[in-house]
């Protein structure tokens, strides 16, 4: 069974990265048994989606150069 410091590095890695089926069902049980990881899983999820649509609107938006996006 996963320690919870195991569990937190799968979480982080698999936003970047496709776990492997070992991996994957390690750290499913371990969310399935351990209610801080699946709290901590929630929050590794929320700020990836935030970084990505604050990402998404940054890249969208035009630069004029001088500091201001327009």
């Amino acid at each position: 069974m996963l320690m919870c410091r195991e569990a937190t590095r799968l979480m982080s890695k698999r936003l970047d990265v496709p776990l492997g089926i070992q991996e994957k069902m390690a750290l499913k049980f371990h969310l399935a048994m351990c209610g801080a990881c699946k709290q901590c899983n929630k929050q590794f999820q929320l700020l990836h989606d935030a970084g990505r649509v604050l990402e998404h609107q940054t890249t969208a938006m035009p630069f004029d150069g001088d500091g201001d996006s327009r």
